[in-house]
């Protein structure tokens, strides 16, 4: 073995890919990440080399200028970039889960109008759920929409937008009780609403308002906002797919391959993590030799292997399964759950054994140790992917009395 992670039955094509993506990460991204990191800088001259090697387009059909790639393709290029630098990864995940979005529920017209721009870079994704007071009980939306002739009406507060500042086009799930009587279940009456404005912060259209950057413990660089509506007026026709009512089942398909891609990057840490600490392990020495050959650190290189391995196995399952056209809920709840878990414990073990290096911040894994966290709460806390297959067990395994 010359490296972890390995992935079985891959094609010529997306071997060449991977390939490709792990030499701009070598050389184009971890010699910046952390500099960049440090200073919370957007890394603009990153995302022109990824627009330049397709990657925003790496899922969208060829028929609309994409490469027309696989979810595991897709997810082991973020694997990839998140090993240079997790928000390199979240950048383009949002943006993917957008154009993912259109090409399963878009019109025909909102697919020919946003998909070929979108492949190229040119039109950049963000998606929006969460308010100040939601947390993880997405029925408890307020955010509103009221159709007004040929408008919608929007109204509220969104809360957490990964690229809300550099984003052209935000997917936002809002509730619109038209057509939807009082007492639906409110899973029943969200649309979501796909929203134009311009790259950047304070009033970006006549009602909508992205007020600036949350500053953040650690995910730095990539702007993370908030989205406030103020009698922002839309078409009707960009209501995603056309019909109200269907914004929950929409965000959820959405997150379902979020969950994937969340699971690759936790992937792409933790083996970064696991070079910077076997690394280390063979050049600093205490008693007289390197501490690598001490039995208490090599205990702790095997485990943190070993979580790799088993985190990447997971996701590659989830994404496989997901690209054969079946449920994949399981796997991507097991795999997301796993490898942000198992992430935060890789990271935590090669902090320890740079010992106060570890808390430096010219080493490298001090700025892990702050991305690692994101992970355990993005597209669902671990309680919620628990929840989610605790359910899908028992439905089945049920019982036959």
């Amino acid at each position: 073995m010359t490296r972890l992670a390995q992935t079985a039955g891959l094609n010529d094509i997306q071997q060449e890919i991977l390939s490709t993506v792990r030499d701009f990460v070598d050389k184009e991204i971890i010699p910046v990440a952390t500099q960049l990191e440090h200073r919370d800088e957007y890394p603009t001259e990153i995302v022109e080399g990824l627009k330049e090697l397709g990657l925003f387009g790496l899922m969208i059909p060829e028929e609309y200028g994409g490469l027309g790639e696989s979810l595991l393709t897709y997810a082991l290029c973020v694997e990839e970039i998140a090993r240079g630098w997790m928000s390199v990864s979240g950048i383009i995940n949002t943006h993917f889960i957008v154009a993912y979005m259109l090409k399963q529920h878009g019109t025909q017209e909102q697919k020919d109008t946003f998909l070929p721009r979108m492949a190229l870079g040119e039109v950049r994704g963000a998606f929006s759920m969460s308010e100040p007071a939601l947390g993880s009980d997405v029925s408890a939306i307020t955010s509103k929409g009221v159709r007004d002739g040929d408008e919608y009406v929007l109204n509220g507060q969104k809360m957490w937008l990964t690229n809300g500042g550099t984003s052209t086009l935000v997917a936002v799930l809002c509730r619109s009780d038209e057509g939807h009587p009082e007492g639906t279940a409110p899973h029943k009456s969200m649309t979501t609403f796909l929203i134009e404005k311009e790259a950047g912060f304070g009033e970006v259209r006549p009602g909508l308002t992205i007020p600036g950057k949350i500053d953040k413990m650690g995910y730095k660089g990539v702007d993370t906002t908030e989205l406030i509506m103020d009698d922002l007026r839309i078409p009707a026709n960009r209501v995603l797919g056309g019909t109200t009512g269907r914004g929950f089942y929409q965000m959820m398909d959405g997150v379902e391959v979020g969950r994937v891609n969340v699971a690759a990057r936790g992937c792409g840490v933790a083996q970064r993590a696991f070079e910077l600490g076997v690394s280390y392990a063979q050049q600093r020495h205490t008693f007289g030799k390197p501490i690598a050959q001490h039995q208490a650190i090599q205990f702790k290189l095997a485990e943190m292997a070993t979580k790799v391995e088993a985190a990447h196995a997971m996701m590659v399952n989830a994404a496989r399964k997901k690209d054969s056209g079946e449920r994949n809920d399981l796997e991507a709840g097991m795999a997301k759950y796993l490898a942000s878990e198992y992430c935060k414990e890789v990271v935590e073990d090669a902090f320890r054994i740079h010992g106060g290096y570890g808390f430096s911040k010219e080493y490298e894994i001090e700025r892990l140790y702050r991305e690692a966290p994101m992970l355990l709460i993005g597209e669902g806390t671990a309680e919620i992917q628990k929840m989610i297959i605790g359910r899908r067990l028992l439905e089945e395994y049920r019982f036959q009395g």
